[in-house]
Formats: structure tokens, sequence, C-alpha cells
């Protein structure tokens, strides 16, 4: 499932420092600041869709990451790999190669650690 801007910007927050309360992400938030609220309904979405979970305490909530920024990205990643490339890693390294965004040397690099990994 994809973020919004808003979202990325509060599971960033989330990511970087792990569990909070909302006035905690509001604290690291930079000005002009969200209303309380506003952080709030984007919390809820968040945890709408799966990424964030919560823990009642007292008469509030701790919001808990509930997927890591490494697998946000892998799944963004996939999901663009699935819907221009054909499902293909070795069309995205080409075009890459083609386009000059990387170079022999880093494409060789690259082999190597995928050798060295299958070891």
């Amino acid at each position: 499932m994809k973020l919004t801007v808003k979202e990325e910007e509060i599971m960033t927050i989330f990511w970087e420092h792990g569990e909070m309360f909302i006035r905690d992400v509001l604290s690291f938030i930079p000005e002009p600041k969200p209303s309380y609220n506003t952080v709030a309904t984007q919390i809820k979405f968040l945890e709408d869709k799966g990424f964030l979970t919560r823990k009642p305490i007292a008469n509030t909530f701790l919001y808990v990451p509930a997927i890591t920024e490494k697998e946000y990205s892998g799944q963004t990643i996939g999901n663009v790999v699935a819907q221009y490339y054909n499902n293909s890693y070795a069309s995205v390294v080409s075009q890459f190669v083609e386009e000059e965004k990387m170079d022999l040397d880093e494409l060789k690099a690259l082999i190597a650690e995928i050798e060295n990994r299958r070891k």
C-alpha cells in the first residue's frame, strides 16, 4: 500500500524514533506545525492502512510502527518493477545502464555482491 507525502513524513518520524504518543510525533514536525487533530487523523489513516498499531496506555494510545522503512521501500520498489518493468529487475538495471545512471564498475560490484550472497 502506498503512503501519501504527509503519511510518509509521519512514518519517517516513527521509523527514526520508534513508538510514540501523538503529542511526541507533533514535537518532531517542523514549523508551521499542523494541529493535534490533523496529526491524529493522519495517524488513524496509518493505523487503518496497517502501518501502525496502537497500545492502550491509561487514557491514551502508544503508536508503534508495524512495518519497517526497509520493508516499505522494498514493497514500493517491487510495485514499480511490477507496474513498469513487467516484474523484471534485469530490465530496471538495464535501463539504469542505458541512461548512464549506473556505470560498469557499479554493475560489476552488484554482480559480485550477488555472487557472494549465493555462497
